[in-house]
């Protein structure tokens, strides 16, 4: 049996909290010296506890929440509506990163009295450079916890307490972390029965809290005085700001912050991630610049991928109530442009998997996700280079 030591030993885990969650906190999520979340100690679980976690581990496990009477596209997935979408609060499409639609779409359900709270992920007070999961009950705190946040965090490490308050309640998350929820709804009723609504963002990849450190050092800032880090958002996509107690600012452009992928430090199961595309949610939000980079700032706007017949309702109630705006349909091929980096490494994932078996650790099982048939796409030589990289990464992360 695969077991959650190997998982992290073989660093295909991504700190998602599933483990907290399961063991109800008496097994922690703790930053690594390398920047990233992970389960501590690794033996406190119980049998029982364990296989749950293998059965529902990102690092082990992706499954589509298929809606079969929707059309499929080969690197998108089951979809209904796709097109353009932006809050309709002027303040919020400001503050937010991609045009503030989840969190529109968050305060609307609580608005509506769809939902008693949103459990999402906002800056830690006491680390404002750190994250953590929140309970907003408020359109105000959803607004409050507005904004992407591009370092490592772990929501679902508060889900216990979540469910615990037994109240309907809607999710933001990234797609990973919907993919473990979905697989922990076959064996927690109470999943299906308070989650109202799933939503997520396509996900680029988490950095480790490395990338964040890198650039405080460059900055001259030591953590212990930062007051605000914000890592996108007050514009599209707006900068990169850093605030310190004593009153100095720094803002770098996103672009600046981004444009070197080599120094992001993204966790490796991201770079093994399946579902980027948030196939186990209602409603998926991507960014949507031509060739998958902004060229500037610009008003906020974003691409909606609905997923199922909740999301269908949702997105309709909201712009109907006037809280986010519906813009031209978008097709998959026009995504394709958008994010462009997806669909490379949804064609490399069937190598990087071989890649994974050839170091002698488990590729993630996927259901549902087509990883096989894109892998097809790949030339020869193109695939033997993902193949080897996989293999010597995963060998590296266990020596």
């Amino acid at each position: 049996m695969t077991t959650v030591a190997e998982i992290v030993a073989d660093d295909l885990c991504v700190g998602c909290g599933l483990c907290e969650a399961v063991t109800e906190g008496r097994v922690q999520m703790a930053m690594t010296s390398s920047g990233s979340l992970r389960p501590t100690p690794l033996d406190a679980f119980s049998a029982s506890e364990e296989q749950k976690i293998i059965d529902c581990c990102p690092g082990v496990v992706a499954e589509a929440r298929a809606t079969e009477d929707m059309p499929l596209d080969e690197i998108w997935g089951h979809h209904g509506t796709m097109r353009y979408a932006w809050a309709a609060n002027t303040d919020v499409r400001f503050e937010a990163a991609t045009a503030g639609v989840l969190t529109s779409l968050g305060q609307y359900l609580l608005r509506s009295d769809t939902a008693a709270f949103v459990f999402h992920t906002g800056a830690d007070p006491d680390q404002p450079m750190r994250s953590r999961w929140v309970i907003s009950e408020t359109p105000a705190e959803v607004q409050a916890n507005t904004g992407s946040r591009y370092g490592p965090t772990a929501p679902l490490a508060g889900l216990e307490r979540a469910l615990g308050r037994n109240e309907p309640f809607a999710v933001i998350a990234k797609p990973c972390d919907l993919g473990a929820l979905h697989r922990l709804s076959s064996l927690d009723p109470r999943i299906n029965r308070l989650v109202v609504a799933r939503l997520a963002m396509v996900c680029g990849g988490q950095s480790r809290l490395s990338k964040s450190r890198l650039l405080l050092e460059q900055l001259g800032v030591d953590e212990s005085a930062v007051s605000l880090f914000r890592y996108r958002g007050h514009g599209n996509p707006g900068p990169t700001r850093v605030e310190t107690s004593v009153g100095d600012v720094f803002e770098i452009g996103y672009l600046q912050m981004w444009e070197d992928e080599g120094t992001w430090d993204v966790e490796t199961r991201c770079k093994l991630c399946p579902d980027a595309l948030g196939e186990a949610a209602d409603v998926a939000v991507a960014d949507v610049w031509p060739g998958g980079a902004p060229t500037g700032e610009d008003e906020g706007f974003s691409g909606i991928i609905v997923r199922s017949a909740i999301g269908e309702s949702l997105i309709a109630d909201a712009a109907s109530e006037g809280c986010i705006v519906l813009g031209e349909p978008i097709s998959p091929r026009s995504f394709d442009d958008m994010q462009p980096h997806q669909v490379r490494k949804k064609a490399a994932l069937a190598a990087r998997y071989e890649g994974l078996r050839d170091a002698g650790a488990s590729p993630i099982t996927t259901h549902g996700l087509r990883i096989e048939e894109l892998g097809r796409r790949l030339p020869p030589d193109a695939a033997k280079t993902q193949r080897s990289g996989t293999a010597e990464r995963i060998r590296e992360a266990r020596s």
